[in-house]
């Protein structure tokens, strides 16, 4: 059998795996998977249900292992225009549909008043799709351009202006949780990243309280590999819309560290699949963070063990 989710309260608790199994996917997903062209061919359709039920499987079990959305929850989805979040929301509408808890989902776009930015295509997918959403209209594109020294990556400011605006946002409209649409390939990219060039062992959690405590913010994408999503966007035809602003630029870092990622999962099947294992499966006593691990007491806690092994001894 497969796997499905029910709750204790507001959080989810494993359960048996029937939810993900094809057979209970109601009228509404079976809609959504004859949603393919209809040039596609009977074995394509099947690849392609299979392909969906990994994508809804992963991201229902990252759902639960880290109790990502409760009872009543109002979800913020985060709908850049790219293939990961066009995924994300695709797939939280999927499971939303047989889900043992009420939650509901309204997708947010960023308008940054780049040059050339397409901005009629959001609007007119989610009509079509009858999806809640908010066109937020903010010129960052003009401060990140003035901000930032010529022949240096824009990412950094680009990415806390984003992100400030869509954190007062999801107060605005009352959103309990944040959904940004970061993949496996992003957590581990960031790890790299941070390794590499911040001297610090730090990546993106599936779940994440703000620095000021008012949002939550969830990846349900984290278990999902990113060939997958790029599979299924274009199988669905989503309407992708460049970001030119961030992929053009030649010295980008973490372009390089993706093709060092790709390379790796090419020569050495798994790799990938070992290193996010890491991620989840961290063991502080055997690193060097000082604040993360009592090094300066492991004597004392010696003396204690072996106090306790004597008097053990005695006794017996």
């Amino acid at each position: 059998m497969a796997a499905a989710f029910s709750t204790s309260g507001s959080a989810y608790t494993m359960q048996s795996l029937d939810y993900f199994d094809p057979a209970t996917i109601d009228a509404a997903q079976a809609a959504s998977q004859q949603a393919l062209p209809d040039t596609q061919d009977a074995k394509q359709k099947r690849e392609f249900n299979k392909l969906q039920k990994r994508l809804r499987r992963e991201v229902g079990n990252a759902i639960i292992d880290y109790q990502m959305i409760g009872e009543g929850d109002r979800v913020m989805v985060c709908l850049s225009g790219g293939k990961d979040s066009y995924t994300m929301l695709e797939i939280l509408r999927n499971l939303q549909r047989n889900a043992p808890v009420n939650f509901s989902l309204v997708a947010v776009n960023m308008d940054q008043k780049q040059p050339g930015f397409p901005e009629h295509i959001l609007p007119q997918y989610l009509d079509k799709q009858g999806v809640e959403y908010h066109i937020l209209e903010r010129d960052t594109y003009s401060v990140v351009k003035e901000k930032t020294p010529e022949g240096k990556t824009t990412c950094a400011l680009c990415s806390r202006l984003r992100r400030g605006s869509l954190y007062g946002f999801a107060e605005e409209i009352g959103a309990t949780k944040i959904a940004l649409g970061h993949h496996r390939e992003d957590i581990l990219e960031t790890l790299f990243l941070n390794m590499f060039f911040g001297g610090t062992l730090k990546a993106m959690p599936p779940k994440l309280l703000s620095d000021d405590g008012k949002n939550i913010v969830i990846r349900p994408l984290a278990y999902c590999k990113e060939a997958d999503i790029a599979e299924f966007s274009r199988l669905m035809e989503f309407p992708i819309i460049p970001c030119n602003l961030c992929g053009s630029q030649p010295n980008l870092q973490r372009q390089v560290v993706k093709d060092m990622l790709a390379e790796w999962d090419k020569k050495h099947p798994g790799r990938l699949e070992s290193m996010f294992k890491a991620v989840t499966n961290v063991a502080p006593s055997q690193l060097a963070d000082r604040q993360l691990f009592d090094f300066a007491n492991l004597e004392s806690k010696q003396a204690a063990l072996m106090a306790g092994r004597i008097q053990a001894f005695n006794v017996g």
